[in-house]
């Protein structure tokens, strides 16, 4: 869930882990979500796999996204685990990673959209998420500053559009495409709309050769619950 407290100054985005930003090209952009460190996380498993010498065809790999509540006592999970046979190339591999990512991110958002947790945030497809997920998967892999490419705006015309416009947690988007708020003071009576993903961020197609026998999904739709001792 954004609040306007996090809007920070684009200039410094590449350098920051969070923070909220508005781009003329993507919209509202999370930099939490826009980290990409699940994604070089989930890449590592991959060359790892790909390496091993213990004789199996194929390797295990999970990627997950979850939250953390109740004073950071419960955490709460979505993930996948996919069978990959060996072999596959560095493209192949971003490839896989980006189908994985594309169907959690859709799974988390609609969870944190879903009672309970819809009682206490907002957050579930949240305008600005899954746009910042996607962002975080090509930093991750082929742009790792993307931030000139997105035309920034400083952090007081983003002031500007939140005041205008409302929370962009009031906005929900459940799709991958951005969600643009035009300035209110140069096209008066402006309302918000979907713009299209800059060609870097459409280089990479998701997997789907599910017929090949190279990739099959060993865990479908997982949740992982963590409860830690409230004495610790």
């Amino acid at each position: 869930m954004s609040v306007r407290d996090e809007i920070v100054d684009a200039r410094f985005a590449d350098g920051l882990k969070y923070g909220l930003i508005y781009t003329e090209v993507l919209g509202w952009v999370d930099l939490g979500h826009a980290q990409g460190s699940d994604i070089k996380e989930l890449i590592s498993k991959m060359n790892i796999g790909e390496l091993s010498n213990n004789g199996d065809e194929c390797y295990d790999v999970i990627y997950s996204q979850g939250m953390i509540g109740m004073k950071k006592k419960v955490s709460i999970s979505r993930f996948v685990k996919w069978r990959i046979r060996k072999g596959r190339t560095l493209h192949e591999r971003y490839s896989i990673a980006l189908a994985m990512m594309l169907t959690i991110a859709r799974r988390f958002e609609s969870m944190q959209g879903s009672f309970p947790f819809n009682l206490v945030t907002d957050s579930g497809f949240s305008g600005e998420d899954l746009v910042s997920d996607l962002l975080g998967f090509y930093r991750a892999t082929t742009h790792p500053n993307p931030f000139e490419l997105l035309r920034p705006v400083s952090k007081e015309e983003a002031l500007k559009r939140w005041d205008y416009y409302g929370p962009i947690g009031s906005y929900k988007n459940e799709s991958f495409r951005p969600l643009l708020f035009p300035d209110p003071e140069k096209f008066r009576n402006s309302k918000p709309h979907f713009g299209q993903l800059p060609s870097f961020m459409q280089a990479i197609t998701p997997y789907n050769d599910f017929k090949s026998g190279n990739v099959g999904v060993a865990t479908l739709d997982g949740v992982k619950i963590d409860i830690k001792s409230f004495w610790r």
